[in-house]
This record gives structure tokens, C-alpha cells and sequence, in this order.
């Protein structure tokens, strides 16, 4: 088992393509055990490829140190947050503020990243193929040093310091730094070649690989802009699954509401039937009960040749498709209109339920919503016609 570790380029720059230096440690005495340059696809694609730390260039890694009084942990986010406004150029609603615990001493050092770099990062290594184990600032990738002393490398004209396992800082003048350090007596663990006159000790190249790992980190910004991410697409997937309930739930109570009103309709025919047994079929039975009863309180007779049941009767036999379809009737002078609802279907006049009416001594013209039946001309004041055409068999007899 091993551990992988890469330093990064400004990750204004970075790709997946990007070539970086990484290092593989034995994890039971982490000790380099493989080191060199490749690509974050290249590192992605080896087999078994463990979960990556990365640290930060010099450039991107933006640290303090602030003092605090005892605090709850719960408020300790909150006070930094405070405390770091007057260190960050920008808004903070806009960066990610990472700290470590408060120290013995009061101390807590923190650093922050923009978030969209962090969410940039995020998807470069998820394009790699690369999971995040760490992400912290490039000092941390530096041994812990004793107590009282400093642990110091040269990187890309930066001075990268360690202080203490949760503490490091980067110099962006390293000559003047390290004049300063040197003048105050500090004792420095030097990485690499070029080390000052007054270093206690330096240390092979190696070694820039080794620290230990702080407890604290960025790889947070990049964890919760994932989780928010996924937040979406798990809402947006929440909103499909409640639309798609709601439209279910939608058609099935329309669908209870048509067969309420059918049967309703249904019952309502059937009554009307018992109260009106003389009504040969029911198109609309509403409207035709105030026509049985309209006619009852004038006296009129249901049973003319012409009269509101005999065309109603007419108009079922030759016109079926107007059953259930009718929205309102009309019997007034011998005249009977229909109008008809909008979804129904009325075949074309050639089909032959026209010459059905004509036969019966009827004839049917069309309206605005519906059609008119009435006598054919000549037959107003006549008998039923399949009576007379009998009379006439009769005399030619």
C-alpha cells in the first residue's frame, strides 16, 4: 500500500493534461518510494491508482494566523469567518475558508481559496479519473520540524515554511526572509540544494514529500461544491418525481370525475324514463323533462305525427350519433333543434341517415351549433308518411 501525493501547478492553469510532480510514499514508514513527473490523466489511468493528496502551488496557498480567545468549536467557524474579513480582498461569500483547531496558544491558521477554483479542481481530477483524499497549502507537504526550529524549501521563487504540524507560511521574497529568519536565530531544516551558511541541517531532495498532513484542509470547498452539485440534480430529480406524481394524480381524478358524471347521467336518464314513460329515447334528459313538462301544462298531446316525442323518436332511429351528444334541445312550432356538443362526431350528409329522415317524412338542416328537424315540405300538415304511402298501396289495390 502506498500513498499518492502531487503538487500542483496555479490552478488558473490547471487541465488534465497538466503534467505535475508526484511522489509515492510507503505508508508504514512514509519514506518516498517512487517520484517523478506525469500527467493528472496519466496518474488517473494507472491500475489501483489510491486516493491523491494535493498541495497547492505556492502561488495558491494563502495563509494566516489569528488569535482567538476559548470558544465553543461550534462558534470557532463563526469567529473566524469574522476575523478573516479583514484579511481577505473580496467577498467572502465568494471564497472558502478553511481553518485548523484553535492551538494551546490561542492560535488558529487558516487559509481560502475563490470557490470556483475549487469546483475547477473538483472537475479536473473527477476528468482524471483522480480521487481527492487532501488538499492543503504547499508548506504541508513539508516534515514536521522540531520544536524551536523551522523546516524550509525553495519552490518556484517562494520560501515554503513549516512551523509546526498545523502551522506553515509561504514567503513570496525568499532572500529577505530568510536574512530576517536568520537574524532572529531561527533554526532551519533546509530541503535541497542551496542551502543557507547558518542551516542546521540539510535534508535530500526527498524529503519536500514526507511531512504529516495537517488536520485541517481546503479539500472541503471541493467536497461541498460536489455535495451541492449532487443537491441539484437529486432536487431536480425530486421535482420530475412530484410532477410526474401530480399528473398521475391529475388524470385519475379527472378520470373519476367523467365516469361521476356518465353515471350520473345515466341515473339521471333512467329517472327521467320512470317519470316519462311515453319519451321514446332520452338525448338529453334535463331538457327533455321540461319539454314533457311544459307540454303536460299546456295541454299538448305527445301524439301528432310531427310532435316533440315522434321527432325525437325519429331523429334516435336515423341519427344515433347525436345519443349522448346532444347539449340542449328545442321544440317549438313543429320544429325541433338539436344543438350538439362540440366533441361529437357527425358523419357526412351522403352516409345515409339523411335519406333515413326523408323516408320518415323529415328533413334536417344545419345550424351554427347543431341541425334542425322538421317536417319535409309538404308533409307539415299530412300523416305519418310510411301511413300514407300504405294509403296509396291501398287505392292501387
Amino acid at each position: 500500500m502506498s500513498r499518492l501525493r502531487v503538487s500542483l501547478p496555479p490552478l488558473h492553469t490547471l487541465t488534465a493534461e497538466s503534467r505535475v510532480s508526484f511522489a509515492r510514499l510507503q505508508v508504514k514508514d512514509g519514506q518516498v518510494k517512487e517520484a517523478g513527473e506525469a500527467s493528472l490523466m496519466q496518474l488517473g489511468q494507472m491500475p489501483k491508482a489510491p486516493a491523491v493528496e494535493c498541495f497547492l502551488h505556492p502561488e495558491d496557498s494563502l495563509l494566516a494566523s489569528i488569535e482567538l480567545p476559548a470558544l465553543a468549536p461550534a462558534k470557532v467557524s463563526a469567529a473566524v469567518a469574522c476575523a478573516a474579513q479583514a484579511l481577505i480582498l473580496g467577498h467572502s461569500d465568494s471564497l472558502y475558508v478553511a481553518h485548523s483547531p484553535r492551538d494551546g496558544d490561542g492560535q488558529v491558521h487558516i487559509s481560502w481559496l475563490p470557490r470556483e477554483a475549487l469546483a475547477r479542481l473538483g472537475q479536473v481530477l473527477e476528468q482524471a479519473g483522480l480521487k481527492l483524499r487532501g488538499l492543503y497549502p504547499a508548506p504541508y507537504a513539508l516534515p514536521v520540524p522540531a520544536a524551536g526550529q523551522l523546516t524550509a524549501c525553495l519552490q518556484d521563487q517562494h520560501l515554503l515554511l513549516r512551523h509546526s504540524p498545523r502551522q506553515g507560511s509561504v514567503q513570496p521574497l525568499p532572500e529577505d526572509a530568510l536574512q530576517v529568519l536568520l537574524a532572529n536565530g531561527a533554526g532551519l531544516q533546509w530541503i535541497g540544494e542551496a542551502a543557507p551558511p547558518a542551516a542546521l541541517e540539510q535534508l535530500p531532495d526527498s524529503c519536500r514529500w514526507t511531512g504529516q498532513a495537517p488536520d485541517w484542509g481546503l479539500h472541503g470547498g471541493v467536497q461541498d461544491n460536489s455535495a451541492r452539485q449532487q443537491g441539484w440534480g437529486r432536487a431536480a430529480a425530486l421535482c420530475a418525481v412530484a410532477l410526474l406524481v401530480w399528473t398521475l394524480g391529475l388524470n385519475l381524478y379527472a378520470a373519476r370525475q367523467a365516469a361521476q358524471g356518465q353515471q350520473l347521467k345515466a341515473q339521471m336518464s333512467q329517472r327521467v324514463q320512470q317519470v316519462f314513460p311515453e319519451l321514446p329515447v332520452i338525448l338529453n334528459p334535463l331538457q327533455q323533462a321540461r319539454q314533457q313538462l311544459a307540454a303536460r301544462q299546456s295541454g299538448a298531446s305527445g301524439d301528432a305525427p310531427y310532435s316533440f316525442n315522434s321527432l325525437v323518436l325519429q331523429a334516435s332511429n336515423a341519427m344515433p350519433f347525436v345519443i349522448g351528444g346532444v347539449e340542449r334541445l328545442n321544440y317549438q312550432n313543429g320544429e325541433l333543434q338539436l344543438s350538439l356538443l362540440s366533441d361529437t362526431r357527425v358523419p357526412a350528409p351522403d352516409s345515409g341517415w339523411q335519406g333515413l329522415l326523408t323516408q320518415a317524412g323529415l328533413e334536417a338542416s344545419p345550424g351554427d351549433q347543431g341541425w334542425t328537424l322538421r317536417a319535409a315540405t309538404g308533409m307539415a300538415t299530412g300523416g305519418v308518411p310510411m301511413e300514407a304511402d300504405d294509403s296509396e298501396e291501398d287505392e292501387d289495390e
